[in-house]
C-alpha cells in the first residue's frame, strides 16, 4: 500500500471516528446507556435472546424490528406507541394504519421479551426501550453492526392511525419531500440517507411500487430512472394492477444480499436498481447522490454512520422522568 494510500485511509478512519463521536452526543441527555443495570440487569440481554430465536426462526424478523423501531420513533416520538392495540369503541390505533398492517411484523418478538421481563422485573421496563434494544440486536444478527443504546424511555399512551400517513415517509416521495420528512424530525440530509440503507434488507409489496413498472407516464411506460433487466425481473414477481386482483406479492428491497444489512443497497442504486422511488431518488439529486456514491466504497464507514443515525433517531421526542409510564402490557395502557 503506497504511502498516499495509507494516508488517505487514515484521514477516512479518523473522520469517521469523529462523525461517531459526534453523532452519538445527539443522543438525548436524559436517556443512558445502562440505564437498567441497577433495577433489572437481565433486561437488554432477554430481548437479545428473544430477536436470536426469532430471527434464527425466520431472518425476516430482523428487517421488521428495525423498520419498527422507525414506525414508532417517526410517529410521537420513540413511545411504543406503534404496539398498543386499538380500544374497543376508540379510533384505530397505529397498527391498524394501511401503512402498518399487514406490513409491519415482528409485534410476537417484543411480546416474548416483555413477558420475561415482566415476570423478572415487574413494572421496570419500557415497551419503547424494548423496541429500541430489539432494533440493536437486529442490526447486529443481520449486519454485524454494534452499538450501545441509551435508554430510559417511557411509553406514551396514545396511538392513531391517521398519524401514520401524516409522519412516515411515503414509498414514492422524491429527495425534497424525503428531506423535509427527516428534517421535521430532527434528522440530517446524511442520516437520511444513511438510514435508507435499512432497506438492504426486508420486502415491499408490490403496491409500493409497481406504478414503476406500468403506465409509469404517457411518454414512460415505465420508470426511466429503472433498470430494464431488473424492471423485467420485478414484473415476474408483480403483475399489472389490473390483473392483480386482490393478490399484493412481496419483492426484496435488495436483490443482492436480502437478508444482509449491509451497503449493497448503495451499490444497487448506482445500477439503478433501487425497488422503491424513495429509494432511487436519492441518486437524483448532487447532495444525495454523493452520499449514495461513498457509501457504495465505504461499507465500514456506512456501518458506523448507521450505528450513530439509530442512536440519534432513538432519542426523537422521547418521554423520560415522570411522563408516560411502564407498560405492564404493550398492547394497553395500564
Amino acid at each position: 500500500m503506497s504511502s498516499s494510500t495509507s494516508k488517505s485511509a487514515l484521514l477516512l478512519m479518523l473522520s469517521c471516528l469523529i462523525f461517531i463521536e459526534f453523532e452519538f452526543s445527539l443522543a438525548s441527555p436524559l436517556l443512558k446507556v445502562g440505564f437498567y443495570n441497577k433495577y433489572c440487569p437481565p433486561a437488554e440481554a432477554i430481548v437479545r435472546k428473544a430477536v436470536y430465536e426469532a430471527v434464527a426462526s425466520n431472518p425476516r424478523t430482523a428487517a421488521g424490528l428495525i423498520r419498527m423501531h422507525f414506525h414508532d420513533c417517526f410517529v410521537r416520538g420513540c413511545d411504543g406507541s406503534v404496539l398498543l392495540d386499538t380500544a374497543p369503541g376508540g379510533p384505530a390505533a397505529e397498527k391498524d394504519s394501511i401503512v402498518n398492517n399487514p406490513s409491519l411484523h415482528g409485534f410476537e418478538v417484543i411480546d416474548a421479551a416483555k413477558a420475561e421481563i415482566e415476570a423478572t422485573c415487574p413494572k421496570t421496563v419500557s415497551c419503547a426501550d424494548i423496541i429500541a434494544f430489539a432494533a440493536r440486536d437486529s442490526a447486529l444478527i443481520a449486519g454485524g453492526i454494534s452499538y450501545q443504546v441509551p435508554a430510559g424511555r417511557r411509553d406514551g399512551s396514545v396511538s392513531l392511525s391517521d398519524e401514520v400517513i401524516q409522519n412516515l415517509p411515503a414509498p414514492f416521495f422524491n429527495v425534497t419531500q424525503l428531506e423535509e420528512n427527516f428534517e421535521a424530525k430532527g434528522l440530517s440530509l446524511d442520516e437520511m440517507v444513511t438510514l435508507s440503507g435499512a432497506h438492504s434488507i426486508g420486502v415491499a409489496h408490490c403496491s409500493s411500487f409497481s406504478n414503476r413498472l406500468y403506465n409509469f407516464s404517457a411518454t414512460h411506460p415505465q420508470d426511466p430512472a429503472l433498470d430494464p433487466e431488473y424492471a423485467a425481473f420485478l414484473k415476474t414477481t408483480c403483475p399489472p394492477p389490473s390483473n392483480s386482483g386482490t393478490s399484493n406479492p412481496t419483492a426484496n428491497l435488495d436483490v443482492s444480499t436480502p437478508f444482509r444489512l449491509d451497503n449493497k443497497y448503495y451499490v444497487n442504486l448506482k445500477y439503478h436498481r433501487g425497488l422503491l422511488t424513495s429509494d432511487q431518488t436519492l441518486l437524483s439529486s448532487p447532495s444525495t447522490a454523493k452520499q449514495v456514491w461513498y457509501n457504495a466504497v465505504y461499507g465500514s464507514a456506512w456501518a458506523a454512520k448507521y450505528a450513530a443515525a439509530m442512536v440519534h433517531m432513538g432519542s426523537i421526542d422521547v418521554l423520560t422522568g415522570k411522563v408516560g409510564e411502564i407498560r405492564r402490557n404493550c398492547h394497553f395502557v395500564n
